[in-house]
């Protein structure tokens, strides 16, 4: 039996082929692909009507263009040593892809949100793309490049720390880690911020289906239909309906019997096509609207296309060929707590989907506009919810043990931070410059 000591050491190795300060900075490779000709290629085949809305949202900033090009800095990661210690990576592990939501207990839990493109990989990738987004959020924000630096390294060094302290614990321990969000308000040093984070907090409870029913329906000839708001909410056409309602049952089968039986309670209503996120747009994505015990007890379900994750052409194989069940697997490994409505299946032309709830006490921080100090810790908490989720999957003592006791992989990957950051204010003037030049078509505002 390999013992703790076996594994830390195993850890400590994995210096000599990728010392940690190996990395620090960032180069672009001579033969680095154009980062308009990648995201062209994502677009093949999602819906052509759509994709100006996706880049008229990634041009809005370097910070929006990095939340939508994961692919893009996939390709740079994969160009660099890696560690080849994996973990269940998040593979989007922006500052905005961690939030609120509700475990099935109702406790109101802060954790990463978005698993689209999750994937077995070395865990600095996450590391690394977290720090990068807390540097542009910076830089967004106002703050001086110092500041920027600082907020990107406490980080990564609450992620070590984190890491570090997990390392010690027993696997149910680790498994059962999880983050109350009433512990997010007074990390925040400003009181202005604090006051924002309680209302997000309460915004948060707000957000349950009969609150979306309010919001997004309206009552057509006595039954509640939902609401048009073209293009980012249509009305799901007659064959998108009757495809939607045909691959209920594949779907109900993913749960668990239980599940299947809650489920059962509840009867179609009405279903919608829905734009989300900024990396998303342009793949298809549907709400439904189901009615229990009668039209005042709803329930939202949102089914989303699945494709390859961003990852997969630079990593070996994972465990699942179906993109949903891809997806699904590695949200239930990576969350502290599940949507109890999580599944997935295959829809008309071979497509992958999963389905989850719509909200579920879901919610976000407001981190436009932090100060340097509140966005410091909230990149604190950022980097210790990403320890947690890593724990779960990867050998954390072998992490533990190759971060070690100094600070030399959280300054190293600071100095990364900052690099990738001009990196994608650069991409992001390519993506301006495209749109100037008529190249790719984007809707700015939507």
């Amino acid at each position: 039996m390999t013992t703790p000591a076996d594994r830390a050491r195993r850890g400590r190795d994995a210096r000599r082929r990728v010392p940690r300060s190996a990395h620090g900075g960032w180069l672009a490779p001579v033969d680095r692909p154009d980062p308009v000709a990648v995201l062209e290629r994502q677009g093949r085949d999602r819906l052509p009507e759509l994709l100006p809305i996706r880049y008229g949202r990634m041009a809005a900033s370097p910070f929006a263009f990095l939340r939508g090009a994961a692919a893009v800095m996939a390709a740079d990661l994969a160009s660099q040593p890696h560690t080849g210690l994996t973990v269940q990576l998040c593979g989007d592990a922006h500052l905005l892809n961690f939030g609120l939501y509700a475990s099935p207990e109702r406790a109101l839990l802060f954790d990463l949100n978005d698993f689209d493109e999750t994937f077995p990989g070395p865990f600095e990738w996450d590391v690394k793309r977290l720090a990068a987004s807390v540097a542009l959020a910076a830089r967004e924000n106002g703050h001086p490049d110092p500041k920027a630096y600082r907020a990107a390294l406490e980080a990564v060094a609450a992620y070590r720390t984190a890491m570090r302290r997990l390392s010690g614990l027993g696997e149910l321990a680790v498994w059962y880690e999880r983050f109350d969000a009433d512990r997010l308000a007074p990390l925040l040093r400003s009181a202005r911020h604090r006051k924002r984070a309680e209302a997000s907090l309460t915004r948060a409870r707000r957000r349950t289906s009969l609150q979306v029913l309010g919001k997004l329906t309206e009552v057509v000839d006595g039954r509640h239909r939902i609401i048009q708001d073209p293009p980012l909410l249509e009305p799901a056409g007659a064959s998108d309906a009757a495809a939607l309602r045909k691959i209920f049952s594949d779907y109900r089968s993913t749960l668990g019997e239980e599940r299947r039986l809650l489920l059962d309670r509840y009867r179609f209503v009405d279903a919608a096509r829905k734009v989300v996120g900024v990396g998303s747009v342009g793949t298809r994505c549907f709400i439904v609207l189901l009615a229990g015990r009668d039209a005042d007890d709803p329930l939202f379900l949102q089914i989303k296309e699945a494709r390859r994750s961003v990852l997969e052409e630079h990593l070996p194989s994972g465990p699942y060929v179906h993109p949903g069940r891809r997806v699904v697997a590695g949200q239930r490994l990576l969350q502290a707590a599940g949507d109890i409505f999580l599944g997935w299946m295959t829809g008309p032309q071979g497509r992958a989907f999963y389905w989850r709830q719509l909200r579920d006490m879901k919610g976000s921080a407001d981190v436009a506009g932090m100060s340097p100090a509140d966005l410091q810790a909230y990149a604190r908490l950022c980097g210790t919810v990403l320890a947690r989720a890593h724990a779960r999957s990867g050998d954390r003592i072998a992490i533990a043990g190759y971060l070690g006791g100094a600070d030399t992989f959280e300054r190293a990957v600071a100095d990364f931070a900052l690099a990738y950051a001009d990196q994608s204010a650069a991409d992001h003037a390519v993506l301006d410059a495209a749109v100037t030049a008529g190249v790719v078509s984007a809707t700015p505002g939507v």
